[in-house]
């Protein structure tokens, strides 16, 4: 005996999934609200609007093209399960080079008198080649030796910043050619760095260099076994991640127009968090270059908010650090999810 419920379709269990926000989109509505936090502020402290004053604004992202440039490299590492502590010191050394090629003649103490009024060209392709070398450097120690990537490349921040002192004996280089300082002017910085950032979204998501990355990143092991030479591919990653340090380390000398060797002091830090909260995973294999770019503006909306409403600037390093603890926190947590599902 049949009943009537027997013929009627069973219907399916409601779905526990729910469509989750994109990691861009979420970062972004973070950015938004510390704007918003900070305006708030802004009136009840100084009686003054912070995200209407256009100069502030300006600097501030101006400061975040050049920290900017440096997470457009670490991001692409820490992708691999990499590190790279260098980035700062790589940035010095290289403005260090690039300044004393950019020197001109009417200048009696240039470091080299007989390489002064030379073409903008050659110090910047200088610049470059030093960061290019510093990250072939690390990425063929820790490719070829099997050494971790912490450990060779805070060598390599220790070396390159005493090289960056001994290279003039701690004297600044000044003096620098209108061409060169042209590359520091007005929104320059900027056009680079945005330009950088959308050749690195395409070369991650649309072609093989991005995806040998990822796939690194993901399981390294299963990258090998696929055919992936993952050695060759390391030493490019971290070559990149140099030779983009070494451009902030043009551009930087160019907007102060001098090269000392104390610049880049901890831009690494903020280049791994820029790229931690903008989504990148410290385990590797996730992370993009749309997220790091957000993750810069947002600390340097922090940090020019927290200077317009007073807050003392030690007391701002421990904010940063608090926000970087709690960014790898929430990435575990994340991380954890993904390997349940």
């Amino acid at each position: 005996m049949t009943t009537l419920t027997e013929n009627k379709p069973v219907a399916a269990p409601p779905s526990r999934s729910r469509r989750r926000m994109p990691t861009e989109l979420s970062i972004l509505l973070v950015l938004i609200g510390i704007g918003l936090v900070f305006e708030v502020f802004g009136w009840i402290v100084r009686d003054q609007s912070f995200l209407m004053n256009s100069q502030r604004l300006v600097l501030m992202i101006l400061q975040v093209s050049i920290i900017g440039l440096i997470a457009i490299g670490v991001t692409q590492v820490i992708i691999t399960t990499g590190i790279d502590l260098s980035s700062g010191s790589v940035l010095a050394m290289s403005a260090m080079v690039a300044a004393s090629l950019a020197q001109g003649s009417d200048y009696a103490r240039a470091v080299f008198p007989h390489l002064t009024d030379l073409p903008v060209w050659a110090p910047v392709l200088a610049g470059l080649g030093v960061g290019l070398l510093a990250g072939a450097i690390n990425g063929s120690i820790i490719a070829l030796t099997g050494i971790p990537p912490f450990i060779a490349t805070l060598g390599m921040m220790v070396s390159a910043r005493g090289l960056a002192r001994l290279y003039t004996e701690g004297q600044p280089i000044s003096m620098l050619s209108d061409s060169y300082t042209a590359i520091g002017r007005g929104a320059m910085p900027v056009i680079i760095f945005l330009v950088v950032a959308v050749i690195f979204h395409i070369a991650l998501r649309y072609t093989r260099y991005g995806k040998y990355t990822y796939a690194i990143g993901g399981n390294m092991q299963a990258a090998r076994t696929s055919g992936i030479n993952v050695k060759r591919h390391l030493v490019i990653v971290y070559s990149i991640a140099g030779l983009l340090a070494g451009l902030a380390g043009v551009v930087a000398s160019a907007r102060a127009a001098t090269g000392q060797a104390g610049m880049g002091m901890s831009y690494e830090l903020d280049a791994i968090a820029a790229a931690v909260i903008g989504g990148t995973s410290l385990v590797g294999g996730v992370g993009r270059i749309s997220g790091t770019v957000i993750g810069a503006l947002i600390l340097g909306v922090m940090a020019s908010g927290f200077t317009f409403v007073g807050v003392d600037a030690y007391v701002q390093d421990i904010i940063k650090g608090v926000i970087i603890v709690v960014a790898v926190v929430i990435d575990q947590y994340r991380s954890k999810r993904l390997l349940k599902r």
